[in-house]
């Protein structure tokens, strides 16, 4: 059965600003993600229920509702000293 993944209005924002060639890398793993979302370089944050994807220099900020077998993408950032702070 398949995840349903939903963008918010940030996450989107954030990949309409990318250059095409790192938005078809995200794309591509958020395709991913609607097989199964804890595959790849997924790493749990701590102090927050969410999650985070290493796409080369960027990184998936996103939740997951299992019981609803639900992802949301809360952000798409590049990976700097400030990331997760």
């Amino acid at each position: 059965m398949a995840w349903t993944v939903a963008l918010s209005g940030r996450a989107q924002k954030s990949l309409r600003g990318l250059p095409s060639g790192d938005r078809r890398r995200i794309d591509a793993a958020l395709v991913a993600m609607h097989a199964d979302p804890l595959t790849g370089d997924i790493v749990k944050l701590k102090g927050t229920g969410a999650f985070r994807r290493r796409v080369g220099e960027f990184r998936i900020i996103f939740d997951i509702d299992f019981a609803a077998r639900g992802v949301r993408v809360l952000d798409i950032l590049r990976r700097t000293t400030t990331t997760y702070r």
